[in-house]
């Protein structure tokens, strides 16, 4: 078996769960495939595994992964959608985080975690995607997203306009500081912070959430995922931000964009006792009462 990992920055404390989890995969005979950039920051603090391969954005995960393990927080488990896309690669996200809502299962259960998976004691949780369509080419190696896509003002403090179709209707011009769509899982994200509603990972819905909208009659609105939403953005600045999860590319007015549901998903794992309304209780602390 082969089980890739995947991390962009780490504490000085967790050198410890690296080591656990290469002698964890070493005595199960699993190989791991680790991201280079990961190689190079560890290779001079801890003993590497005898045997291993690597993976880049330039060297994509090869066909032969049968998991991704994700080590950071929600922010990495975002990362992993680009090297996963399209390959159905399930995806387990240990957090050494804040949060970790997406990225659940603790970092002192690794040994647990890949015991789980070789015995098959795990669930899969497909989430959809969301895909961007533009008039130049933009995120061009990878233009989906797990949590959302957002439009921002970029270089001046004034309000941009967004002029927003749905299956090619006007819905309506936002006057705002952004706009952001988010689907099912992005829904507990950004969108949540600026009063967008939860949805549950099963519901076939986006949500189009304006960002400080100087609007009283404008509200976070869910709309199918079958849905087309596009967009025509304009404003006293020259350039504008756009956004796919944590990638963040510059556009002009002249920039048409829309976006609808992924014809993929990304799977993500779920061990035994997680699930997403324990995982609102306990990070979100969703429905907690004093008086209960």
């Amino acid at each position: 078996m082969h089980i890739a990992i995947y991390n962009r920055a780490f504490d000085e404390e967790d050198i410890v769960l690296f080591e656990q989890l290469f002698e964890s995969l070493e005595k199960h005979k699993i190989t791991a495939i680790v991201y280079e950039d990961l190689v190079r920051r560890l290779e001079n603090i801890i003993a590497l595994p005898a045997q291993f391969e690597c993976f880049s954005e330039s060297c994509p995960l090869p066909p032969k992964t049968k998991f991704l393990f994700s080590l950071g927080g929600d922010g990495t488990m975002l990362d992993t959608v680009k090297f996963v896309g399209d390959k159905a690669i399930p995806v387990l996200g240990i957090n050494l985080g804040r949060l970790g809502f997406l990225a659940s299962t603790s970092a002192d259960q690794i040994e647990f975690a890949v015991t789980s998976l070789l015995a098959g004691n795990y669930i899969l949780d497909p989430r959809t995607l969301m895909h961007l369509d533009s008039s130049i080419p933009i995120f061009a190696d990878a233009p989906y997203a797990l949590n959302e896509f957002s439009l921002h003002r970029k270089d001046s403090s004034s309000l941009i306009k967004i002029h927003t179709y749905l299956n090619g209707e006007f819905l309506c011009t936002y006057w705002a500081d952004g706009l952001i769509v988010s689907t099912p899982t992005g829904s507990t994200g950004y969108s949540l912070s600026c009063g967008g509603p939860i949805i549950f990972p099963q519901a076939n819905s986006f949500v189009i959430t304006p960002v400080a909208p100087h609007n009283l009659n404008v509200r976070p609105l869910v709309v199918a995922d079958s849905s087309i939403i596009s967009f025509e953005v304009e404003g006293r600045a020259e350039q504008f931000l756009c956004t796919l999860d944590a990638r963040s590319e510059a556009i002009d007015s002249h920039v048409s964009l829309a976006v609808k549901k992924e014809t993929f998903v990304m799977n993500l794992i779920r061990l035994e006792g997680q699930n997403f309304l324990h995982t609102l209780q306990t990070k979100l602390y969703w429905g907690v009462d004093r008086r209960n």
